[in-house]
């Protein structure tokens, strides 16, 4: 399982001997599904090749306080927004020091500070020197930051001493890093979401649509890659933007939102359909504007309207179907049409919202649903889109995984 899919993490790698494991820790991270990105300090170079770490990383090495190849200049800026977390492994006890005594002198040290990001240590250094009063000072401190000190093992060192100060096996370094992250509900699974509104030309000017945000859905996608999720999302015409790390999809019409959707089904396991999809389009489009006439105050303009294709159930009738969640915006009866929805299409669960109430559900920042399975019916209170939409994927995630062992069962009778 990749279990640090969708996570990046920055890899800060200090001078010592224990610096050959670090081309170990990158391959065991990678192969967790981690985007890792080297940092080096000067004296890090002189025991293994910043070439040799770009390779298995994949990614260029950063070595430069200020590299003019990054945004503006300012790599340890760029590094410490774009990091996840900050893995230092090895970590000598002279960038423990430094680190303690809250200095900037080189890039690596630089990025700690500015980064938002958790920190963890693998300290790795002669046993003398871990045990040493000074150094434990300096790792009592940057505990009490919240810090965390992956290790150091016993054991055996290069200098011939046996003692405490072994950095840790880089598979365990892995391990504990994956274990920094506690929504991995979704970890390494494919999730297509719909988004936002349709619209529907009339004429050249005009159009058919309604009051979807796409709140809603961009919230479920940010989610849904904090759950370690690949995401992929087909949004409608929206004001937001869009998110980190999500394949977005632009469509305008109902009809192309069905293509896109087909387009990008294959290797999905969770579909999310949250778009308030058009459900009815003109018949036909015209070239021109509609002109009316002014010398007729009671004129009536009739348009012919014909059926959308239904997404969340060409979705659901699939052959090889991933679980799908669909959406009802009920005005009344909300439970009861929501019920029947998800019954008619099949779908494995629905989330429904009452849009009658308009401190909550369209364009609000805001939401209150209810979520309904075969057997299941969970409340979940009014709250932030954000903040909702984790406890969505919560809910979904029992569900989905019920399911997904259920499938497996069938697999192997058969």
């Amino acid at each position: 399982m990749q279990r640090l899919c969708n996570k990046r993490i920055v890899l800060g790698v200090t001078g010592g001997i224990a610096a050959y494991k670090s081309a170990e820790l990158i391959r065991s991270l990678t192969r967790l599904g981690a985007d890792v990105r080297v940092v080096m300090t000067k004296a890090a170079c002189e025991f293994i090749t910043p070439l040799t770490l770009q390779a298995l990383s994949h990614n260029p090495v950063h070595l430069d306080l200020l590299d003019t190849r990054a945004e503006a200049a300012m790599g340890h800026i760029e590094l410490a927004k774009w990091a996840d977390i900050v893995l230092v492994a090895p970590a000598t006890a002279d960038f423990i020091a430094r680190l303690a005594g809250g200095q900037a002198d080189d890039l690596l040290t630089t990025l700690c500070l500015a980064t938002g990001a958790p920190i963890c240590l693998a300290p790795a250094m002669n046993q003398g020197m871990w045990r040493d009063e000074t150094t434990q000072e300096n790792v009592a401190k940057l505990a009490s930051k919240g810090l965390k000190m992956f290790g150091p093992a016993d054991g055996s060192q290069a200098c011939g001493d046996v003692g405490p100060g072994r950095m840790l096996d880089p598979d365990e370094i892995a391990v504990h890093t994956a274990e920094m992250f506690t929504h991995d509900i979704f970890t390494g699974q494919n999730v297509l979401i719909t988004a936002g509104p349709t619209r529907e030309d009339i004429d050249p000017v005009r159009y058919i649509s309604n009051h979807s945000s796409g709140k809603m859905a961009y919230a479920l996608a940010e989610a849904a890659v904090e759950a370690g999720a690949r995401v992929t999302m087909v949004s409608g015409p929206v004001t937001l933007d869009k998110p980190d790390r999500v394949k977005v999809v632009d469509v305008i019409s109902a009809r192309e939102m069905h293509d896109a959707v087909m387009d990008n089904i294959d290797d999905i396991d969770l579909f999310i359909g949250c778009a308030a999809v058009s459900d009815y389009r003109p018949v036909e489009i015209l070239k021109d504007k509609i002109k009316k006439d002014p010398g007729n105050s009671e004129e009536i303009l009739e348009l012919k309207l014909v059926r959308n294709p239904d997404i969340v159930a060409s979705v659901a009738a699939r052959e090889n179907a991933p679980f799908v969640i669909g959406f009802a915006a009920e005005t009344s009866h909300v439970i009861e049409y929501a019920t029947s929805k998800m019954q008619k299409k099949k779908l494995n669960m629905i989330v429904a919202n009452d849009v009658s109430d308009q401190s909550i559900g369209f364009s609000s920042d805001s939401n209150e649903v209810t979520m309904l399975a075969e057997g299941m019916q969970t409340a979940l209170p009014k709250a932030s889109k954000k903040v909702l939409a984790r406890k969505i994927l919560n809910v979904a995630s029992r569900g989905y995984h019920q399911w997904k062992s259920h499938q497996w069962k069938e697999e192997q009778e058969s």
